[in-house]
């Protein structure tokens, strides 16, 4: 790992009154590497990775993004969060815009893109993730692995440094798994930096650099997969990185 890792998470903390959800979190994420969170429902996941670009607001620590620190009231937030693309659950996609507009529409409205330019990019990114021909289609008429394709075509046209998916596979029918799947992978092969919550444990597996076992909100283990299979049975990570083997 680099000196100055792109993502420097520091001693974390998130509180909703007297609950603690993450409890002194520390994760360095190198430039290009893939790294997977996983865990029991309710071990704080989706907190950790929504606080890494301040969806939610943590109680203590540190969050630096390629040096800058996201918690400082000199930062500006909305130009970090540029370089921090977010996919969801949800594919969030407004119903009444096409692919291409709902990839334009934070190019026109954050970056000021001209229309040719912002529909540019939008084709671009589109026609990456394999939907040329569903450019101009409504979400409604888009199947559920084209529709968080778009979202994730949508988070790139800002052009981010370090993309955030949180259980980008859960709202999909098994069938439509794997083109999702397939289009993390193209984004791990163009050397795109990566923070992924994941219940899938075959595409944890064979996809993740390093993967953290999150369990009541702090990270309880951290390696490669094949550091966490080998500690055997007993240990909870590999009980949980080593379903469906």
């Amino acid at each position: 790992m680099s000196a100055q890792p792109l993502l420097n998470i520091q001693a974390l903390y998130k509180s909703y009154g007297d609950q603690q959800i993450l409890k002194n979190v520390t994760l360095k994420v190198a430039k290009g590497e893939v790294v997977f969170l996983i865990g029991p429902s309710g071990s704080g996941k989706s907190t950790l990775l929504r606080c890494c670009n301040r969806l939610e607001e943590p109680t203590d620590g540190a969050i630096l993004m390629e040096g800058t620190n996201l918690l400082s009231p000199k930062t500006d937030l909305n130009q970090m969060r540029q370089r921090i693309g977010m996919v969801f659950q949800q594919f969030n996609l407004y119903p009444h815009l096409t692919a291409e507009e709902n990839v334009m529409l934070a190019l026109r409205l954050v970056q000021k893109k001209s229309r040719e330019e912002a529909r540019s990019i939008a084709h671009r990114e589109l026609d990456r993730l394999g939907l040329s021909a569903r450019r101009t289609h409504y979400p409604a008429q888009l199947s559920g692995g084209q529709q968080q394709r778009v979202a994730i075509a949508r988070a790139l046209a800002l052009g981010p440094s370090l993309m955030l998916l949180d259980e980008p596979t859960s709202a999909l029918d098994p069938e439509l798994v794997g083109e999702v799947q397939q289009a993390i992978q193209d984004l791990k092969q163009a050397q795109m930096t990566l923070l992924v919550v994941s219940h899938e444990m075959r595409f944890t597996r064979e996809f993740a650099d390093r993967v953290a076992f999150m369990q009541g909100g702090e990270i309880i283990e951290l390696g490669t997969p094949a550091e966490l299979l080998a500690k055997g049975p007993d240990n909870p990570a590999y009980r949980f990185l080593a379903q469906g083997l």
